[in-house]
């Protein structure tokens, strides 16, 4: 039998890799928040707390709520309907324990997929999304999100970040990044343009930011239907 070549060698830790973070998101929920923290270097829920600024009105639509750190963080103003969806059960029941436990009595959650979002039109004044896969950008999800948000309402996404810090530990953080396809290949400057395209292209108004935090860079994106 033939030896693998370098190539292949090198290329399946990355496949290894590339596993677990597709499928930690469901049966190894339990571990998303510890993984997260490592290979950000306690950045994570930094990244996802930087769209909180951009938060408009009192009824809030989070898609994607992983582990419900943002839907607990948005239900800190009183006067604001927060509302988390999900496909993941796995996710949404660590969600709920966590709302629960933080002592919200009301806990919106619901099991869905961006590309169908079970709401009636112009119910929400933002929609927000933070480190979603690739469905967020779809056709369908976009239609989607331009439904169910009243008009002028602001569609909030944090597709990615960049460790750009030149330490030792942050220079590993940001090649693990590459390694797992959690991070762009391309610059900021031009996934952020790319974005945008696609946004305007469903009818959205939008704006890109790059937002400095903790020696890292956050793309924050901001459409307002």
């Amino acid at each position: 039998m033939s030896s693998p070549s370098p190539a292949a060698s090198h290329s399946l830790p990355r496949i290894l890799l590339r596993f677990f973070f597709r499928h930690f998101y469901h049966s190894f929920a339990w571990t998303y928040d510890s993984v997260a923290a490592l290979v950000s270097l306690g950045r994570w829920n930094h990244w996802v707390r930087s769209a909180l600024p951009y938060v408009e009105g009192s009824e809030i639509l989070e898609i994607g709520h992983g582990p419900g750190h943002l839907q607990a963080s948005l239900r800190e103003v009183s006067t604001r309907i927060v509302i988390g969806l999900d496909e993941s059960p796995q996710m949404g029941r660590i969600a709920r324990q966590r709302l629960q436990k933080a002592g919200y009595e009301r806990v919106n959650l619901a099991r869905g997929l961006g590309q169908a979002l079970p709401f009636q039109g112009s119910l929400f004044d933002t929609v927000v999304s933070t480190f979603p896969a690739e469905y967020i950008f779809d056709q369908q999800t976009l239609r989607e999100v331009k439904r169910v948000l009243r008009a002028g309402g602001c569609f909030i996404i944090v597709p990615a970040a960049w460790i750009v810090g030149r330490k030792a530990l942050d220079r590993a953080a940001a090649w693990l990044f590459r390694a797992t396809d959690q991070v762009p290949q391309l610059p900021a400057e031009i996934f952020g343009e790319k974005l945008r395209k696609q946004l305007e292209e469903a009818g959205f108004n939008t704006d890109v930011e790059n937002v400095r935090l903790r020696s890292s860079e956050v793309l924050i994106v901001i459409a307002r239907a």
